[in-house]
């Protein structure tokens, strides 16, 4: 019996599945997600489920306005026979224990406390939300306008694609890092600005790669055949160019994610990036300045989350160009 041909997705998953690093990087990342999403669940002061007045609740998920200030661990002590399921890291990103200031890993605070009394292992698990919603979103702002700029550029040529191609190589020539902090120092440390400044400076690498597919495939053949159709140029370039050229975005992307992930970081411990409030693996590095000699869990829990990150976005990258190049496939 004939063998059925492979598709190109599964042959590319083939090969990616070949480096084991990059598939264990693979968990890590879709695990680093699951935290970040299931934050509340995970460390919070609130329970995840209670019994009250013969009424089940989820404040972790949902908080009733009647309930806000509620202490629902004293709630629970002063009331032994309610049911009341706490998450497994039962501290919130800003609740203070004064009485265990700089305390370390124990049973209690597995990663120990920072210089105010927060867990920080409550802020590592929030935190994760901050530096891959920085990653994901500003990476995606990227690749949007690389993609239509590049795609412009590339389908009409002429001197669109060299007034276009000038454009990023103007991008190209500022240093990225001192222009985000040039423009925070106007605009202020936020997260959302953050976000969309390392998107609104991060999108030339992307257009060079669909510039340069698009116009290595712009006069093949089903191109030429749909312009005889009477099919739109807006059609063409984003139904029949745009899907060859996604395949080193992808890859791009995933290398971007990692470059986001550090420069948030470094702003947030350089003092430009989140609020303090706001708990961040770079804003945790920062804070552990002062308490070098005497606290080294606060360097060491955000500095492996934020190395063990940016390598495994980097293997999967790697891994990701290697499965799609034909030519490294064995």
């Amino acid at each position: 019996m004939r063998k059925k041909s492979q598709s190109y997705s599964g042959l590319v998953w083939q090969q990616f599945c070949k480096s084991r690093l990059a598939v264990i990087s693979l968990v890590f990342v879709a695990l680093l997600v699951s935290t970040a999403i299931l934050a509340p669940v995970i460390a919070n002061d609130r329970p995840i489920l209670m019994k009250w007045d013969g009424e089940w609740y989820s404040p972790a998920l949902h908080l009733q306005a009647d309930m806000r200030g509620w202490d629902f661990k004293d709630l629970k002590k002063k009331h032994p026979e309610s049911t009341m399921i706490f998450p497994p890291i039962p501290y919130g990103p800003g609740n203070y224990d004064l009485d265990a200031v700089l305390a370390g890993p124990s049973t209690a605070h597995i990663l120990g406390t920072d210089g105010d009394g927060r867990d920080v292992a409550a802020q590592m698990v929030w935190g994760a939300r901050i530096s891959l919603s920085v990653g994901f979103i500003a990476v995606g702002i990227a690749v949007f306008i690389g993609i239509i700029l590049g795609a412009i550029a590339g389908y009409h040529g002429g001197w669109i694609d060299l007034g276009l191609s000038r454009l990023i190589e103007v991008m190209m020539c500022f240093p990225t890092f001192f222009l985000i902090l040039a423009v925070l120092a106007f605009v202020g440390p936020s997260i959302y600005n953050i976000m969309i400044i390392i998107g609104v400076t991060g999108w030339t690498g992307v257009a060079r790669l669909v510039r340069g597919d698009f116009l290595k495939f712009r006069n093949r053949e089903f191109v030429i055949a749909a312009r005889v159709t009477g099919m739109s140029s807006r059609r063409i370039a984003f139904r029949h160019l745009l899907p060859n050229a996604m395949a080193p975005v992808l890859v791009s992307a995933t290398f971007g994610v990692a470059a986001a992930i550090l420069t948030e970081s470094a702003l947030s411990f350089l003092g430009f990036g989140v609020p303090p409030s706001t708990p961040s693996w770079g804003s945790i590095l920062s804070q552990a300045q002062a308490y070098m000699d005497i606290a080294w869990w606060l360097t060491l829990a955000p500095g492996f989350a934020i190395f063990l990150s940016i390598t495994a976005y980097n293997l999967i990258g790697e891994a990701l160009r290697d499965a799609i190049d034909p030519q490294m496939r064995v």
